[in-house]
């Protein structure tokens, strides 16, 4: 941990919080990834998410089958359409998640200071004193006096709808637990968390190998959300598998740290995913409620300076049946972007909420006036510190990119890329201005037909923290040199001011190629 790592801008105007919040074309740098279910699955209510600033869609595989999901892809196809608004999608596994399973779906009222009895025997009925669950081991991973939390979906903490347990004594395969507090139960399916305990069940399950092979190959899904990662192994075996199935070897891996022993791992972890998801709900379970905080800022700091996106979880859960956060929550959004994180995830708040759009807007809100007090300075300091010398060529090269813009107060950053290293590596530095990625298709064969890349690395941008992606012509190859280069540019300043973003007589920084060399310049814009 470091101490002095509070990224905030001194002095704060207090006149300017009474300054209304002014509407731009980006709601927000931070990106918000919102999952898609039942409440926000028709294309009217999907296009009113991306216009509130969603730029990635959540699809969460531990409810719901794969036709549900995919009548749902299809509506958000359109409403990208419609809007021209770009999405990413990502999979969500359920990896090695214990469920009660309540077949008649009545709801269950537990009493505090009764027992129940957690039996592996899934034919029989939820009731008051029993609870089937999908595991047959949980007897033999758990001892007397150990914690175990019962709740619907995802755990949101309230006294009534979730229930803390503890084992009170094993019997045979069943587990008896002392209720701990009063509450009811409702649904189907109720997800079962034992503190900090080892479950010996895969991280990639046999469900989720069979929707990533039928569902992720036909999608072309753009990022894997792997639930339950606990070891760098979990990550290798996944993009092992990934790159066995279609065309699913440049899906990029996110670890989801949900557990203790995530938390143990996270360096090595860290070291082989693509980014990380802060899975606070669970976490707040395996750790002390004045611990959790602690893990988010090293974790998040730590990915800022490996320059991979951060994801933060479980921010306004209050949303889902209200029409405004917390004061707590909307805290808590702006001590995530004040930490570094590049995106948040709104899980129940969009899936099965009341109010999806709305929560995607005032997150976004939150996010843009944490942003203008971010402390950029002392965030570069620390990064160019952390990185230290000699930098590599194209961390050299980013990182004056990003220096310059700010020295000259450029209004936007425009980075030519292919791969979309160069862009992530500017984003790395948090400029205070938008870069735009210009992401130059390359053609590749594999002896059969031949093939533009491109739309991937594009969308993969949407989930790091400032970057907003457009896709260039295929015919204009990244280290041109000449008349194209000039042509995507002015395609690219075309669309900056059409957006928006860039007016006359604003400095843009520019990031290219230039044969072998990467060359940063600045331009002033003319009437």
């Amino acid at each position: 941990m470091h101490s002095h790592h509070l990224q905030l801008e001194e002095p704060i105007r207090m006149a300017s919080i009474l300054e209304p919040s002014k509407p731009s074309f980006f709601p927000a740098m931070t990106k918000i990834v919102g999952t898609l279910g039942p409440k926000s699955r028709s294309v009217e209510i999907i296009s009113s998410c991306l216009q509130a600033g969603m730029s990635v869609a959540r699809f969460d595989f531990s409810w719901g089958d794969t036709e549900f999901h995919q009548e749902t892809l299809e509506n958000l196809k359109m409403a990208i359409r419609s809007t021209k608004k770009l999405c990413a999608v990502m999979l969500d596994t359920v990896g090695p998640e214990l469920q009660v399973v309540n077949k008649t779906e009545h709801p269950i009222s537990l009493e505090a200071e009764t027992l129940v009895i957690l039996t592996p025997d899934q034919e029989k009925e939820a009731t008051s004193n029993l609870l089937p669950i999908n595991f047959s081991g949980l007897s033999e991973a758990v001892k007397t006096g150990d914690t175990i939390f019962i709740g619907q979906y995802l755990f949101t903490g309230s006294e009534t709808t979730s229930v803390w347990l503890e084992v009170n004594e094993v019997k045979g395969d069943d587990v008896v637990c002392l209720i701990k507090n009063s509450a009811t139960l409702s649904g189907s399916l109720f997800t079962l968390h034992v503190s900090q305990i080892r479950i010996e069940l895969p991280t990639l399950t046999d469900k989720d190998k069979e929707v990533i092979s039928t569902w992720g190959v036909r999608n072309k899904i753009d990022f894997l959300s792997l639930s339950y990662t606990r070891h760098a192994e979990d990550i290798r075996h996944a993009r092992d598998y990934l790159s066995k199935s279609g065309d699913l070897s440049q899906t990029q891996i996110f670890a989801k740290i949900e557990n203790f022993e995530g938390l143990t791992h996270f360096d090595e972890i860290l070291q082989e995913a693509d980014g990380i998801i802060l899975s606070r709900g669970n976490l707040g379970i395996d750790l002390p409620p004045e611990k959790v905080f602690l893990f988010q800022k090293a974790a998040v700091y730590k990915c800022n300076m490996a320059g991979k996106p951060a994801v933060i979880t479980r921010v306004v859960d209050s949303m889902t049946d209200n029409l405004r956060p917390t004061r707590a929550e909307a805290t808590d959004v702006a001590n995530a972007v004040l930490d570094g994180s590049d995106a948040i995830i709104l899980g129940a708040e969009t899936l099965r909420g009341l109010y999806p759009v709305d929560t995607i807007s005032i997150v976004g809100k939150i996010c843009a006036e944490s942003e203008k007090v971010f402390n950029q300075d002392l965030y570069f300091k620390t990064t160019v510190k952390y990185v230290g010398e000699p930098m590599s060529h194209l961390e050299s090269i980013a990182s004056s990119a990003v220096r310059a813009a700010i020295k000259v107060k450029a209004s936007v950053i425009i980075c030519f890329t292919s791969s979309g290293r160069t862009a992530r590596l500017i984003a790395k530095y948090r400029p205070t201005m938008p870069v735009i990625a210009v992401v130059i298709p390359r053609l590749k064969t594999n002896q059969l037909r031949w093939t533009f890349t491109g739309a991937f690395e594009a969308r993969q941008t949407l989930i790091v923290r400032g970057l907003f992606p457009i896709l260039a012509d295929p015919r204009h190859p990244a280290e041109s040199t000449g008349a194209t280069n000039e042509s995507i540019l002015n395609i690219s300043l075309n669309h900056g001011k059409a957006i928006g973003l860039i007016k006359s007589h604003d400095r843009v920084v520019i990031c290219q190629k230039v044969g072998d060399d990467s060359v940063v310049k600045i331009i002033e814009l003319q009437e």
